[in-house]
């Protein structure tokens, strides 16, 4: 699977809608880069073919105005980038697919992870202040070599240079600011990975 993340825009969803990933994903907590206010994000969500899965990302949120919003949005999946712990994870049941984002330092992180309850990982790279979004690419040698009992997304530094070769760590990939050019989503590097990204899938 191919998630593209970051959409802030009605043209990315037109480009989206073009290429077909299999999910789109919307930053729904204030004060980062690629952040969208809720009724840019319905307006979005609204565009979005059906056939693309809605996510919304999360950090550290009010579980209440989680709820709320992925009812709002329809939303098909709740990411969580924070400190969200098992009992929060809990509180979320019964509303749409949970993952849990992992920044990964060593498989002791992806371990606790999956005990906290989700559906699914999103393993990224770590990087001292941040949560996500950063561009840079994890230690796939810790995660390819750890005992992952859960299925995961791949994220941190994907592109058109290395997709590739991430999908032969994990078939489920990431993608956000390497299908941008200055800030904005990118048709044609869209085009280009998702290209990759069937092409390779379909390598005998």
């Amino acid at each position: 699977m191919i998630k593209l993340c970051g959409m802030r825009r009605t043209d990315d969803v037109r480009i989206i809608n073009e290429f077909l990933p299999d999910y789109m994903g919307m930053i729904l907590t204030q004060g980062f880069r690629r952040t969208v206010d809720i009724d840019t994000a319905k307006q979005l969500s609204d565009l979005t073919d059906i056939r693309i899965k809605k996510v919304g990302v999360f950090v550290n949120e009010p579980a209440d105005n989680v709820k709320r919003i992925a009812e709002l949005l329809s939303l098909d999946v709740i990411q969580l980038h924070g400190d969200e712990d098992r009992a929060y994870i809990r509180s979320l049941d019964g509303i749409c697919e949970v993952w849990k984002a992992v920044r990964v330092q060593s498989a002791e992180d992806i371990y606790r992870g999956e005990e906290l309850g989700c559906d699914m990982l999103l393993l990224d790279s770590f990087v001292k202040g941040a949560v996500g979004g950063t561009g840079i690419t994890a230690d796939w040698d810790i995660i390819k070599n750890a005992h992952i009992s859960l299925p995961y997304f791949l994220a941190g530094g994907i592109g058109e240079h290395n997709i590739s070769k991430a999908l032969e760590i994990c078939p489920n990939v990431d993608l956000s600011g390497s299908v941008e050019t200055d800030g904005v989503k990118d048709r044609e590097k869209i085009r280009r990975v998702t290209e990759l990204y069937r092409n390779r899938k379909e390598e005998p």
